[in-house]
């Protein structure tokens, strides 16, 4: 599941699908939008109470310390329930692309990948440039 605040969970669920296709099991809650009229409070608490608890639920939100992640914070100590914040395109690809890994492991391989992914492109060039003067 993704969650964010406004409508980037939506956009970038349809960035991920332009590049992996559609992907039917990732469901999108976008917070504070005319579409969802319920309250963040009660719209994670049916997402926790009516999700299949045979399935792991893993949730990405877009902000630590935001709303919408505070509220899923609240359901950590459900068994199954896993949260991950700071939404990118690359870590949704990274979780997508292992879903037969056990999640704990998923997650953290997921992260460490995306982590990765996050470059300063400026100073790769003048470290290439530099090189390229020796």
């Amino acid at each position: 599941m993704l969650a964010s605040h406004g409508k980037f969970a939506e956009g970038i669920l349809g960035s991920f699908q332009m590049i992996l296709g559609d992907a039917p099991n990732i469901t999108v809650l976008c917070a504070y939008t005319k579409e969802n009229e319920e309250t963040l409070e009660h719209t994670v608490k049916k997402i926790i109470c009516e999700r299949n608890r045979k399935e792991d639920l893993i949730v990405v939100t877009d902000v630590f310390g935001g709303s919408v992640n505070n509220e899923f914070m609240k359901y950590l100590n459900e068994p199954g329930v896993y949260l991950v914040t700071g939404m990118n395109l690359p870590l949704l690809l990274e979780l997508y692309s292992n879903q037969n890994m056990e999640s704990r492991d998923m997650i953290r391989l997921a992260i460490a990948s995306a982590q990765n992914n996050l470059k300063f492109c400026t100073d790769l060039l003048q470290v290439k440039g530099e090189e390229e003067e020796f």
